[in-house]
């Protein structure tokens, strides 16, 4: 295998979420700047939901005209957006405009949704792109994938976003009498570097995720670690005619197909349950508990919550990392994986539900637990999400079209779900990085 195509493969994956990601991981800097306030989240999840528009119109092309739709050419068109669109974002995410009687951040809303359309289509785009090379950097790609996640919170970590220093302060208890008593107040420190610099390192991202397509799409090295055959539609076509004829006579030994979906290698039953353990997987990973991160660990204090988010980034290229050297196709072995997961991802919605006083708020050991909770979650899902792909990746190229597009699907469900409960109803109360007040 070649050193410089798994290079590639993971710069390239860099690319498919890093902008969104690197814009949450920010925004303990931007909300106190911006009119919207803590309700920008709710505005974000929504913006990235419509803008599943994107791989909406890609799945239908490749449903109503197979092989009519030029991958490559809505691949360039996407990172060269998403590079311009994070570069504005340095610019223009401060500025407002006066609408419906109040100062909203249009600018940066409307290029916060030109951003998701850019990573949502990466889903139903990039994992197809991918067929076009060797089974085994299908797995440098979710590497990439991961690191999407772990870079942007690595540079915030240097940054010093939402680093809290408790200082002791004086409250007036009561008037009259003239009393006062003494608490923590959680003080924000500077960052290290502005928004816009943050913004610009993005832009620098994307730019080199589109000038990692290129290198693979035209550089001679890859090009000989593309499968033996041609690609059509998935299918792959040997280029001699020995190779047809053998392959028309293993035709016959070959069993029957058991379904119509890719090769047939599974029944209905099966590609049933692989999709739904796919959109299960990506709602609870992607929407779902990042949706609740905060209540359930900032309880437990400031470091457990930075030290969950860190562990939780490293964690999803560590299980891919980890899928490399030890593939499984499995699907019991995905089950149980699936089980582990949303038992402990039930652990954590159920500290969040009972934020600002979960279990263990007052040792030290809840919040070992919570970060090992989310190192466990995030381990397991993420090695999922491979072995699901690679499941696919050798059912055919609209296999991973419907991959991506399932991923979308459980993301938005996840999104309808967590939505109201989060930002309507309030659901989760937020706990205090400083004071603990709980029985």
């Amino acid at each position: 295998m070649s050193l410089l195509t798994h290079i590639l493969a993971v710069l390239f994956g860099m690319g498919s979420w890093v902008s969104i990601n690197g814009l949450w991981v920010e925004l303990p800097l931007i909300v106190p700047q911006i009119p919207e306030g803590w309700l920008l989240p709710s505005y974000l999840s929504v913006l990235i939901q419509m803008a599943n528009v994107g791989p909406l119109f890609v799945t239908l092309m490749h449903r109503i005209n197979p092989g009519k739709l030029n991958e490559t050419a809505v691949i360039y068109v996407i990172i060269g957006l998403g590079t311009v669109a994070s570069f504005l974002l340095g610019f223009f995410w401060k500025e407002t405009l006066f609408v419906g009687g109040f100062h909203r951040s249009v600018a940066l809303l409307v290029l916060t949704f030109f951003l998701a359309t850019v990573d949502c289509t990466s889903s139903v785009t990039f994992l197809p792109f991918m067929m076009q090379l060797k089974p085994e950097y299908l797995t440098t790609y979710y590497i990439g994938e991961g690191v999407s996640g772990l870079l942007p919170a690595l540079v915030a970590l240097v940054q010093g976003v939402g680093v809290v220093h408790c200082i002791n302060s004086t409250k007036i208890s009561n008037q009259t009498s003239n009393t006062s008593s003494f608490e923590l107040q959680a003080q924000y420190q500077p960052a290290n570097f502005s928004v816009e610099v943050f913004f610009f390192f993005l832009s620098a991202m994307m730019l080199v995720c589109l000038v990692a397509f290129i290198l693979l799409n035209y550089h001679p090295a890859v090009a000989r670690e593309h499968p033996n055959g041609r690609y059509t539609n998935g299918v792959q076509v040997k280029n001699n005619k020995w190779a047809e004829k053998n392959l028309m006579i293993d035709s016959y030994k070959t069993p029957k197909r058991r379904s119509r979906f890719g090769t047939g290698a599974y029944s209905v039953v099966e590609v049933v349950y692989i999709f739904v353990i796919l959109a299960w997987v990506n709602a609870l990973s992607n929407v779902v508990l990042p949706s609740v991160q905060s209540y359930s660990c900032l309880p437990y204090g400031n470091n457990a919550y930075h030290l969950s988010a860190t562990m939780a980034a490293v964690s999803n290229p560590l299980a891919c990392f980890i899928a490399m050297f030890l593939p499984i196709r499995s699907l019991v072995v995905m089950g149980a994986l699936t089980a582990v997961g949303s038992g402990v991802g039930a652990y954590i919605m159920w500290m969040a539900a009972l934020s600002p006083c979960p279990l263990l708020v007052h040792g030290p050991w809840g919040g070992v637990i919570m970060v090992l909770s989310w190192v466990v979650l995030l381990l397991t899902m993420s090695y999922v999400k491979v072995m699901v792909g690679v499941i696919l990746r050798d059912e055919g190229h609209s296999a991973l079209v419907w991959c991506g597009a399932v991923v979308q699907l459980g993301s938005l469900l996840g999104a309808v779900t967590m939505f109201p409960l989060v930002s309507i109803f309030s659901f989760f109360s937020s706990g205090d990085p400083c004071n603990t007040k709980c029985p």
